[in-house]
């Protein structure tokens, strides 16, 4: 039975199916894997991941070897078939969605209505904001659908075009608004101060 604690993980060839396979971890190793390129499996009650169908057992274990090392540089406890076993720890670096998950912390932050529409616009900048980033990748993910080939792929360069006219825009032109209206509150939070980095005499 694969250990599911939240840092430790279980990557090893399943004896019966042959199938790479890792278990456990949570969302900060489910990313690891994915990024290294594991596909996830969402079950009702579980979540693991196994390796994308069609490679040789050679790029089976690089890839298997490459995803302990990344786990093990950043903390977690793997346990793994002796031939993914490693002792190399690449450099981590911060990704581009911690960097916007750090818009959160400001916000959680913010003390007064101007703060908070000055990290707002970092999402709805109607050139170079998040959402607008957002709607080009879709929107160009659907251009690489159109041209790959496969009768499901125009539908599915359909559904991204949906994506991204229907849901983005809706959700850009609501946080733009509420944005708008944050600008012109001009209103302290009531339930948060600044720090003034000073400590009292007494």
């Amino acid at each position: 039975m694969p250990r599911t604690t939240g840092r430790f993980l279980d990557i090893r060839r399943d004896p019966h199916s042959g199938k790479l396979l890792a278990y456990g971890g949570g969302l900060e190793a489910h990313s690891i894997l994915q990024r290294t390129g594991f596909v996830a499996v969402v079950r009702l009650h579980e979540t693991y991941h196994r390796a994308p169908a069609d490679l040789t057992e050679d790029d089976e274990s690089h890839l298997a070897t490459e995803a302990v090392g990344r786990l093990r540089a950043v903390g977690y406890h793997v346990a793994c078939d002796e031939r993914f076993n490693t002792e190399t720890r690449p450099a981590a670096y911060p990704t581009l969605g911690a960097s916007v998950s750090h818009l959160a912390e400001r916000l959680r932050e913010a003390t007064d209505t101007a703060e908070a529409a000055d990290i707002l616009i970092e999402l709805t900048a109607p050139h170079d904001g998040i959402l607008a980033g957002f709607e080009e990748n879709l929107s160009s993910l659907a251009e690489f659908f159109d041209g790959l080939g496969d009768a499901s792929d125009p539908y599915t360069a359909r559904r991204l075009r949906y994506l991204a006219d229907e849901y983005v825009r809706v959700i850009h032109t609501d946080l733009t608004h509420t944005r708008e209206r944050l600008a012109d509150r001009h209103a302290p939070h009531p339930g948060r101060r600044a720090c003034a980095e000073q400590v009292p005499d007494h």
